[in-house]
């Protein structure tokens, strides 16, 4: 008898187990992967030419093309020194964080963008992608947006209107919504939650309701499976300034740190690790993955935060040009939407002047239409051996190399190269001419800032439970050293943008893979 109870015993405490790692694995959470382009990558210029709505991309390369960049990267350095100074004042009018774009333009006014699909059945959105900002808001029941008649090019450039009745699974998002930030403009617990953000001025707003959609994604493994996230956004009824001159004609996608972002609301509801990665080639066409923590062997260094205002900032206690170390401490926004890189004094002299002393060729005269100070002329046997090499330390001892830190410029009688580094006024930041060449992972669990370099169009193999997907995100306008420098062998696509819906039930907040149903019923077969 006592036998008997035991093996009982034993097959009990078994069986349980084997549920429980079940269990375990099928809770894993995922990677989804979406592409991104650059403002000036081909296919957009193909999109933008197309359609007509915005004016004709300056020439990759030119004076035009990077004074451009620059030009749009003042008014990124003004939002971010408007915001921390509305931040600090406890300025209440700032319901959520601001984004990228102030002025009036006549083109794409961020730096990157993706196309997602909202709603049953799935409508595309060609938005635009900000880590200064959190909320996520697509155009909506509008009664003053921007244009999408006739802007239809390739599935990944599809702009659209989003509308609540169209779809069978939208939702409103009540005031007693944790998630309502302005319950006080609310006429009841049950009333529709209302949103009104102000990108650096009342100039450039997006005001509306928000809803609650379905998110369609997939997953970044061989199974290619399908999966429905119910996520938070803002149905954008009227917007104004910068908006309306298509800086972001079809929504803005958030990246903050706040609860109300797409990486935190996917995490929250177990979809994901509370993490993203961006990666950046030299094409114009990257990836990022929410859910991605990177790889064991990465770099990595801690985020720098305020609880007021948290946001990707890191620590940097030296830097290396050439045979020259230089020793600093000072913090640095780690900003994807920055094209090119800003450092205030005296960094920046001594950066620039160590680099002066140790390059070959001759520094051109100041150039008002180029923005970089320090230019030289590309003899006929330029190396890129005799350009001095760049990286950076950061807290902790992790070193960051700078594969890009110049670029190569066409001017109409010559060609020069410049240190793609500008004189910051009083924000250091760290653009997206430093990130080309890494998978740069945002890490908001362990609050640090991975990196590795990466070819963004391989997939990484991760021997983990939560896949690991290969890098992701976008790439720059970017810096062209003047080397023979390596480039992707393959711009093989992993098929993200074709999302066609399947209807998980409602009660689900986490996907659940086929693998673990096949799991489970051999589970139950073998027992």
């Amino acid at each position: 008898m006592p036998s008997f109870y035991s093996s009982k015993l034993f097959f009990f405490f078994f069986f349980f187990f084997l549920i429980f790692l079940s269990l375990r694995t099928c809770n894993a959470r995922s990677i989804f992967t979406f592409k991104m382009h650059h403002r000036y990558s081909d296919p957009v210029k193909k999109w933008s030419n197309s359609t007509g709505m915005l004016s004709p991309a300056p020439e990759k390369g030119t004076v035009e093309y990077y004074s451009d960049l620059a030009d749009r990267d003042r008014l990124l350095l003004l939002h971010h020194l408007l915001r921390g100074r509305k931040l600090s004042d406890s300025d209440a009018s700032l319901a959520f964080a601001d984004g990228n774009s102030t002025f009036r333009i006549s083109s794409l006014g961020f730096l990157h963008y993706t196309t997602v699909q909202l709603g049953t059945p799935g409508v595309k959105f060609m938005v635009a992608l900000d880590t200064g900002s959190d909320l996520f808001w697509v155009p909506c029941d509008c009664s003053k947006c921007a244009s999408t008649e006739g802007t239809v090019y390739t599935s990944d450039f599809e702009l659209n209107i989003y509308n609540p009745k169209g779809s069978s699974t939208s939702k409103k998002v009540t005031c007693n919504s944790s998630l309502c930030a302005h319950r006080n403009q609310c006429f009841g617990a049950f009333s529709d939650c209302p949103y009104m953000v102000s990108y650096v001025s009342a100039e450039t707003s997006t005001s509306g309701i928000l809803v609650e959609d379905l998110l369609h994604l997939t997953t970044e493994d061989s199974h290619q499976e399908l999966v429905e996230a119910y996520i938070t956004f803002g149905c954008g009824q009227v917007q104004s300034g910068s908006f309306l001159d298509v800086a972001a004609p079809n929504g803005l996608l958030g990246l903050g740190m706040e609860k109300l972002s797409v990486p935190s609301i996917l995490s929250s509801k177990g979809f994901t690790a509370d993490s993203f990665s961006m990666c950046f080639g030299r094409d114009g066409i990257g990836r990022i993955s929410f859910g991605d923590k990177g790889s064991s062997d990465q770099e990595e260094t801690p985020f720098n935060l305020n609880p007021s205002h948290p946001t990707y900032n890191i620590t940097v206690t030296q830097i290396r040009v050439g045979k020259t170390l230089i020793d600093v401490d000072f913090s640095a926004l780690f900003d994807s939407g920055t094209s090119f890189t800003y450092l205030v004094e005296p960094t920046y002299t001594r950066l620039v002047q160590s680099f002066h002393e140790q390059t070959q060729d001759r520094r051109r005269q100041s150039d008002p239409k180029i923005p970089f100070e320090y230019c030289y002329d590309m003899s006929p046997n330029a190396n890129a051996s005799l350009v001095p090499s760049m990286s950076l330390t950061m807290k902790g001892e992790s070193q960051f190399t700078v594969y890009d830190p110049i670029i190569v410029i066409s001017t109409p009688s010559e060609l020069v190269y410049c240190l793609a580094i500008v004189k910051g006024t009083e924000l250091n930041i760290i653009g997206q001419n430093f990130m080309t060449g890494y998978r740069v992972v945002f890490d908001r669990e362990k609050l640090v800032l991975g990196w590795k370099k990466f070819d963004c169009y391989d997939i990484e193999d991760q021997n983990t439970f939560a896949i690991k997907p290969h890098a992701t995100t976008v790439p720059p306008a970017v810096a062209v050293g003047i080397g023979n420098y390596s480039t992707p062998k393959s711009t093989k696509e992993t098929g993200n943008s074709s999302q066609s819906s399947v209807a998980w039930p409602s009660f689900y907040n986490h996907p659940f893979p086929l693998a673990c149903f096949r799991f489970l019923i051999i589970l139950f077969l073998l027992l």
